[in-house]
């Protein structure tokens, strides 16, 4: 056997256990360093060998995910269906301006939806460019896919 045509693998293919920075998402087949894999993906539980086995198996669970992101989104649906013309009521401290002393944003208006309404939403589903800063009437959006309704936020001075 000649030196010049012996091959020797520096990658190895893996199957990504969980989103990792730079090199991909969760149950992605990739092909990375050897030393990469061995010495920090595989011992960190981030990854592992991409076997026959371990590739009919990852198949079976990302159906299984698949189907249960499918029922999570018709549940979802069904609470945007709910919100669609709901009144949400926020007192904030506010100046005599107006002017809130702190912001309202995502994750307080979610809080608040389940409060007094008792609907899980999450906060990617709502639609608001930056946090509210002021006391008023805001018509607020949430989607979830091409779906979109809309529910009133009022803010008063607290």
């Amino acid at each position: 056997m000649n030196f010049y045509t012996y091959t020797y693998t520096t990658t190895m293919k893996i199957i990504l256990l969980q989103d990792v920075s730079k090199v991909g998402q969760r149950y992605d087949v990739k092909e990375v360093n050897n030393g990469f894999a061995q010495n920090f993906l595989i011992p960190q539980k981030l990854a592992e060998m991409a076997t026959r086995e371990a590739l009919s198996r990852i198949e079976k669970v990302k159906e299984a995910a698949g189907l249960e992101r499918k029922k999570q989104e018709e549940l979802l649906i069904k609470g945007l269906d709910k919100i669609k013309g709901v009144t949400l009521n926020l007192k904030e401290k506010a100046a005599e301006t107006g002017g809130l002393f702190s912001s309202v944003g995502k994750d307080k208006i979610v809080a608040e939806m389940k409060k007094q309404h008792n609907i899980d939403i999450a906060l990617d589903h709502i639609i608001l460019d930056k946090p509210i800063k002021e006391v008023g009437d805001y018509d607020i959006v949430a989607s979830l896919g091409d779906k979109k309704v809309t529910f009133k936020l009022v803010i008063e001075k607290a």
